[in-house]
């Protein structure tokens, strides 16, 4: 079997440097060395020389200077005459390289009359080589903190160009499959990333000192639950059985608290096998926290305070301005606690001015249709409850601006949590649930967990029954979560986080998309 030249071979600039290459390996260079140990990034260097002058391009001639390394990649270059200058970038930042015709040297050089340290670095890089700089820093006469180099070691020669300096990359289909691109290009997206890694970081820090113990859990799974979603499934050929992605964290964290772990967390990926759009990933990063003895009046304290933490570490303030959709209006976002809890139906009565204890199943399927434009075939059979969940979603969730804990939510809406406490709304249906909305989006869900054993069974198995016909997002029986709380689960209360919408928030994103490193694509013809 022959394979084909990829396309990119065909490319004008990738036989060029192939070309330099190998003249490259003639001189004796080795072009892909295997380290390299740089003393200073380019922003250590802004921020301990900001207040302070170096010297000038003599004293760093004579070598009185301080003497730095620093790697990076090439960016931008201009010869004039006996000297030149770069642009190096690293993950920090930029700084200023001056290449000197009878100073610079280049790491294992075979010179030859026609080829010197200066002309090789003029002839035979290119922009995007990645290069360590060794030498003395100094200020030009424009004020401008510039490494004069002494020696150059080639440490990475690229054999595709990077994207046009002026255009960029203007796709963003081509942003998000090629990252690495985007990264190089645009210092946002990297500070963006930065910012996720410091979010995660801080959350793991605020779980800890709130006592609770990170663990893990299994990602492949025999049986799903824990969420209303299709799954992913595979084949394990060990064993010869069918396999599938986890679509939520729940179902092992509790039996963990039935083992008598205590307040517990995880933070890991989950996998639904649904549509895509700026708010959904298939593949997407959750939080998900067990603790025993405590209630979903606790959680929603435990929230409240992780959000408004958070602020203040980010930013110093509680107080922040985000749009809510791209180019639309901005918000000032209070996120300071107690936040506003309404129950469902209340908040359907204040943002939709609609009564639903005053109307039927077909008037609010009626409602559906007229006011957000669902056909009837899709709701015929949905429940009471679940009509009720429809129109605070279709309805109200949009005017959810400022921190809401949507509080109380019908039975239909989840098989896993406990009813009420309140005889009254016992009786009406209503379970001891909290979603959290902010700019009009979900950021979490929370229960009361039901530990009722034989209650559970019965949720379980009425899901298992709309799986059976043909309901592909409800949960198959799980005769041994069902056996593990038999076991005795204590009254427990869970709560679970989409970390990349939090990232989203804090960053103030549009799109999902704009915070994970490789979001889902659909695959380049």
């Amino acid at each position: 079997m022959s394979l084909s030249s990829p396309e990119y071979h065909e490319h004008e600039e990738f036989q060029n440097r192939s070309a330099k290459l190998k003249q490259i390996h003639e001189l004796g260079i080795n072009p892909y060395p295997h380290s390299f140990s740089p003393s200073h990034t380019s922003s250590d260097l802004h921020a301990e020389y900001q207040e302070k002058n170096p010297g000038v391009s003599d004293d760093a001639s004579a070598g009185t200077t301080p003497f730095v390394k620093v790697a990076g990649r090439m960016v931008l270059f201009r010869s004039m005459g006996k000297n030149a200058f770069a642009q190096i970038q690293d993950e920090s930042g930029r700084v200023q390289v001056m290449f000197n015709r009878d100073l610079t040297k280049v790491q294992d050089l075979r010179e030859n009359g026609e080829v010197t340290p200066i002309k090789f670095i003029e002839k035979k890089l290119d922009l995007g080589d990645i290069i360590g700089i060794e030498g003395h820093i100094f200020r030009t006469h424009v004020g401008e903190l510039t490494i004069l180099a002494k020696n150059v070691t080639l440490l990475c020669k690229t054999l595709l160009p990077l994207p046009d300096k002026h255009c960029g990359l203007a796709d963003k289909g081509v942003r998000y499959r090629k990252r690495w691109l985007d990264l190089i290009t645009n210092s946002d997206v990297l500070q963006t990333f930065k910012m996720r890694s410091k979010i995660l970081q801080f959350v793991r820090g605020y779980m800890y000192n709130k006592g609770y113990l990170e663990v893990e859990t299994p990602v492949l799974q025999n049986i799903y639950g824990g969420a209303e979603a299709r799954p992913f499934t595979t084949h394990l050929h060990a064993l010869d059985q069918e396999m599938f992605l986890r679509i939520s964290l729940e179902i092992p964290l509790k039996k963990l608290i039935v083992g008598g772990m205590g307040k517990i967390f995880e933070i890991g990926k989950v996998f639904r096998n649904e549509g895509l759009d700026r708010t959904h990933n298939p593949e997407f990063t959750m939080l998900e926290a067990y603790a025993p003895y405590i209630d979903y009046r606790d959680m929603m304290v435990l929230t409240e305070n992780l959000f408004e933490s958070l602020a203040k570490e980010l930013f110093g303030t509680t107080k922040l301005k985000l749009a809510a959709e791209l180019g639309g209006h901005e918000y000032e976002i209070e996120l300071k606690a107690p936040w506003k809890r309404l129950r469902m139906e209340e908040a359907i009565q204040l943002y939709a001015h609609i009564d639903t204890e005053k109307l039927s199943e077909q008037e609010m399927r009626l409602l559906l249709k007229e006011k957000a434009g669902l056909a009837l075939d899709e709701i015929k059979s949905l429940p009471r409850g679940l009509l009720i969940a429809k129109i605070f979603g279709e309805l109200v969730e949009p005017h959810l601006i400022q921190p809401h804990h949507i509080i109380d939510h019908p039975i239909e809406t989840t098989p896993l949590c406990k009813p009420h406490r309140e005889p009254e709304l016992r009786e009406r249906g209503l379970v001891e649930r909290f979603e959290t909305f902010i700019l009009g989006r979900e950021f979490c869900n929370s229960y009361t967990e039901l530990n009722d054993p034989e209650l559970q069974r019965k949720l379980l198995l009425q899901q298992a029954e709309k799986k059976a016909a043909g309901d592909e997002e409800a949960n198959p029986l799980d005769e041994e979560f069902i056996e593990a709380i038999c076991q005795g689960m204590p009254p427990t209360g869970g709560l679970g986080i989409g970390i990349d919408r939090l990232v989203m928030l804090f960053c103030n994103a549009y799109s999902i998309r704009d915070i994970l490193f490789f979001p889902m694509m659909k695959p380049e013809e």
